[in-house]
């Protein structure tokens, strides 16, 4: 099964890949973006997530796959590839596994280092919403509101709710597996995993993903890198500050 995506744009490619309960419709503003300076952008969702197919096989390895094989689907090569959190991690591994498919990495807001598992908060407020009782959406931000007490992330998570049917609201991504196998999201890239081109590690001031202790770890896997910082943004640091995020990409790809 080849992965859902939305392409812009014409000229070089640029697969973008969401992070952990994302979509391809978060990067959409800066896909056109960059779709107008000559990229055909390729947003993907990921296995499990938006409107790609749902497996109970999650995993790094398996992510990876998905992609290599959408890149072949659609005959991309000399990819310019851009992944967010656990879409960062699954551009590491394929990058770091296929080299020759990737032309340039960029990485906002994560490492190549394990991560404990801190998405608990977030799973029990999406777990407790019954849709069973059929809630409306107002319904669904007020119980989220309860776990989760900042709005944007709320809005963020809530934009995965969709109609299954005239009635009945359904979240797009697979819940159940995510919460079987919260585990993986966390997993390191593996010691022995390099990738020699140019990459661009971006994280944002206000985000504690990125660490100054983390720069030996990022420069052992990424021998060609350099670490930026987008000022006034937390984790979501492209959607926080698009505008400084925007920039450094292209100064970076051009």
């Amino acid at each position: 099964m080849i992965l859902n995506s939305r392409i812009e744009g014409e000229g070089k490619p640029m697969v973008v890949i969401h992070g952990f309960l994302g979509m391809n419709d978060n990067w959409k503003s800066l896909g056109t973006q960059f779709a107008a300076q000559g990229f055909q952008v390729h947003a993907l969702d990921l296995r499990n997530h938006g409107k790609s197919f749902h497996s109970s096989d999650f995993s790094y390895d398996i992510m990876a796959e998905d992609v290599k094989k959408y890149c072949e689907f659609y005959q991309l090569t000399d990819v310019v590839l851009l992944g967010h959190s656990m879409g960062g991690k699954v551009a590491m591994l394929l990058a770091s596994t296929y080299p020759d498919l990737v032309s340039k990495l960029i990485v906002a807001d994560i490492g190549p280092k394990y991560y404990a598992p801190h998405h608990q908060t977030i799973l029990e407020g999406l777990s407790a919403i019954d849709f069973s009782e059929k809630p409306s959406r107002s319904d669904a931000e007020e119980i989220l509101s309860t776990f989760i007490k900042d709005f944007g992330t709320r809005q963020f998570l809530l934009k995965n709710l969709y109609w299954e049917t005239p009635e009945q609201l359904a979240f797009r991504f697979n819940l159940p597996v995510f919460m079987e196998k919260i585990d993986v999201v966390g997993t390191a890239l593996p010691f022995e995993n390099t990738f020699p081109k140019p990459t661009l590690f971006l994280r944002g001031d206000k985000s504690d993903y990125i660490q100054n202790a983390d720069f030996e770890t990022i420069n052992h896997h990424f021998p060609d890198s350099k670490i930026e910082t987008i000022n006034n943004a937390g984790h979501w640091l492209h959607a926080e500050n698009p505008k400084d995020f925007y920039n450094a990409t292209m100064n970076f790809l051009q």
